[in-house]
């Protein structure tokens, strides 16, 4: 793929043209980095551990 770019009044790169397909690729590619981050945290995470349904219920009931 060629680069597209978007320069200022010096000829600076401020911005980038991608293909709709590339770009929805690169915005999957970071929400699943998102939630492999947030699945570490959350498994390093010392302490009691809550099923999602216990959660779910315990919710409910304070509603």
């Amino acid at each position: 793929m060629k680069n597209q770019f978007i320069t200022d009044s010096q000829g600076e790169k401020i911005a980038v043209i991608l293909p709709i397909k590339e770009y929805k690729k690169i915005i999957e590619d970071l929400e699943d980095a998102e939630d492999v981050k947030l699945y570490d945290e959350a498994k390093a995470l010392k302490g009691k551990n809550v099923s999602f349904n216990d959660y779910l219920k315990k919710r409910q009931s304070k509603k």
